[in-house]
């Protein structure tokens, strides 16, 4: 019976990688065109092989086309969390009593980036992903006035890196 098993496992993992090899290209210029950026075509692209063999390795078949409908729905994640970003941006901008960022400022993106990881963290959970602080403090193991702090410290570490880096351009 093991030996059937292993035959079967094995040959999901060739037709996988036939099916990878032969629909790659054509998934990938899919994303790349709604997507308009090879970047992001190739994580899209990317996740949408990893469900794929997900798939098959619960037993499911992946076809062509459950890939192009499983990349379209990938897809939408992209656009969504594109938007929140976007927003993202948009509220840590008026936080900061300026203007907005524009989709080409990279300035609030590069702080994040520099930011200590409690501050970032606490400060995604509440602007990106909107959750308030009852349900923060869940996530962190810590109660709501304990997140308010939070925020309150990683606002003024963004503040100041923020503004640190926008006066020494």
């Amino acid at each position: 019976m093991e030996n059937n098993q292993t035959v079967s496992e094995s040959g999901r993992g060739t037709r996988f990688t036939e099916l990878y090899t032969r629909e790659y290209p054509r998934v990938h210029a899919f994303v790349h065109r709604r997507a308009g950026d090879r970047g992001a075509a190739e994580e899209v692209t990317a996740e949408v092989f990893r469900i794929a063999w997900e798939h098959v390795l619960g037993g499911g078949e992946a076809t062509p086309g459950w890939l192009f409908v499983t990349a379209r729905n990938v897809l939408g994640n992209h656009y969504r969390a594109t938007a929140r970003l976007t927003e993202l941006h948009r509220r840590i901008g008026e936080e900061l009593d300026r203007a907005p960022a524009s989709a080409e400022d990279s300035a609030v993106l590069d702080t994040l980036d520099r930011l200590a990881d409690q501050h970032r963290e606490v400060l995604l959970l509440s602007y990106w992903d909107g959750l308030g602080a009852a349900e923060i403090g869940r996530l962190l193991g810590c109660g709501a006035p304990a997140v308010w702090v939070r925020l309150h410290r990683a606002r003024k570490a963004f503040r100041e890196l923020y503004t640190s880096s926008r006066e020494s351009v």
